[in-house]
């Protein structure tokens, strides 16, 4: 029997057990509750209350009775409590300059201290019988809200509890010493025992506890398998890109390799009949050839299958080498260029190739565009969080809205040889260090494609 309540008791105990929520979605619901809601409404109660000291009961002078001796004590802590909450305003205002355990931390004492507030003014206001004790359960849900599930939110709440449970025994005892003059001051009456009332709304305060505890549990638990399905699809995505990218490999390799076949059947027939062979055959060999081996170059920077090494990139020169490259000076075009970027960029740490790839890829792809005429402009702006945005425009005929949605995707084109991998090289490249690539285009007006990225990126392989 014993080993069967232990079994229960691990059970109960796993069921309980959560992962903690992620920071950030932490840090967001510590803000939302405790700086967008609690503090203003902090402000407002304590200027209330500030307003009844000041007039409905003196902060100097005689001491005539126990209530005012009550008083007294209750305007010298609340003056405390005034000073406590300034410096969890503080904090609590430079949340995100701080690590989340001193802001949850921060949390947690308030709460505590907001709780030996309450108690305090519910002492003053008829002890267990007073109408602030559903401020204990409106505590106990804030601190569901703002304290992650575990010991310490557990702890808090029956912290807070066991201070309306204190006000009771503390407030019956002391009537139960009080003289008759002042208890007809007080508009009491001596109480030998704290009764069934005070019982339940106990228990109203342990269940409070209890079920926002159980229901944040099933929260947490839904968000995690949200997440968790969110994951798999993407993972399922992940594979089903990499197997139509293999399919589609496959599909551009064969290609050519029928067109050799074929023709190196044609020139072993000739052979065979002695007939010397055709020039045309040996040049379609050759150009077969090279398309196969332009497919397997591109896949392998698509896949970044070769290696390099990272170097602090100076932008305007590699800006000025990629047009250099797409656009040589010594040959005449009708395309003009228009740089519009400076000289002073924060570093950027990635390597050479991939943001060469970026460039000529988006380059490449405003030349074919425009074909013979029209304009080209380059862009780059460093801002305040060290970001970088690289913009590449063209004023040609732009991209229809339903193709927007594919030019990235791999072998997808709309040009007659092009082999559909640039603009996702170009994608791949910058989420690669950690940025994004977005287009916007309309029909005629041409097309501007915008690259973001950090000043210094982080390499990541999760893509």
């Amino acid at each position: 029997m014993k080993q069967s309540h232990e079994l229960w008791l691990k059970r109960l105990f796993k069921s309980l057990e959560i992962p903690a929520p992620d920071p950030s979605r932490l840090l967001r619901r510590i803000e939302f509750m405790e700086r967008n809601v609690m503090l203003p409404v902090k402000a407002v109660f304590i200027g209330m209350i500030l307003y009844s000291f000041d007039y409905s009961s003196r902060w100097l002078g005689p001491i005539l009775s126990t209530p005012d001796v009550t008083v007294e004590t209750l305007q010298f802590i609340f003056s405390f409590y005034i000073l406590a909450n300034f410096i969890f305003a503080i904090l609590l205002l430079g949340a995100e300059c701080l690590p989340l355990a001193v802001v949850q931390w921060t949390v947690v004492t308030s709460s505590l201290v907001d709780g030996l507030w309450i108690a305090a003014m519910a002492y003053m206001t008829g002890g267990p019988d007073s109408i602030l004790f559903w401020l204990f359960v409106a505590l106990i849900v804030r601190n569901a809200i703002s304290v992650p599930p575990g010991f310490s939110q557990l702890f808090l709440n029956v912290a807070i509890s066991l201070c309306y449970a204190l006000v009771a025994v503390l407030y019956v005892s002391v009537l139960s010493n009080t003289d008759e003059f002042n208890l007809r001051m007080m508009d009491s009456t001596p109480q030998e025992d704290l009764g069934e009332p005070f019982v339940l709304r106990l228990t109203v305060l342990f269940l409070t506890t209890a079920c926002c505890y159980g229901a944040q549990v099933l929260l947490e638990r839904q968000q995690l398998a949200v997440e968790e399905a969110g994951e798999f699809a993407a993972r399922e995505a992940q594979l089903h890109s990499a197997g139509r990218l293999a399919a589609e490999f496959a599909h551009q390799i064969k290609n050519p390799l029928a067109v050799i076949n074929s023709t190196a059947f044609s020139l072993q027939r000739a052979l065979r009949e002695n007939k010397a062979a055709a020039p045309e055959q040996i040049e379609i060999i050759q150009e077969e050839v090279a398309r196969a081996d332009k497919v397997v170059t591109q896949i392998m920077g698509y896949a970044q299958l070769s290696e390099g090494r990272v170097e602090k990139l100076n932008l305007s020169e590699e800006l000025d080498r990629a047009v250099a490259q797409i656009f040589p000076a010594a040959v005449p075009t009708g395309t003009k260029i228009h740089r519009e970027y400076g000289r002073d960029f924060p570093p950027l740490f990635m390597q050479r190739g991939h943001l060469s790839e970026i460039l000529l890829n988006l380059l490449q792809n405003a030349r074919e565009t425009l074909r013979e005429t029209g304009n080209v402009f380059i862009s780059a702006v460093s801002r305040r969080d060290q970001t970088i945005d690289i913009s590449v425009r063209d004023d040609g005929i732009g991209i229809a809205p339903e193709k927007k949605e594919r030019i990235f995707e791999a072998y997808y084109t709309t040009k007659e040889k092009g082999s559909g991998l640039g603009l996702t090289i170009v994608k791949h490249n910058a989420e690669l260090y950690g940025g994004t690539v977005r287009v916007e285009s309309e029909l005629g007006k041409g097309a501007k494609f915008i690259v973001i990225f950090p000043a210094k990126a982080l390499m990541t392989f999760s893509k």
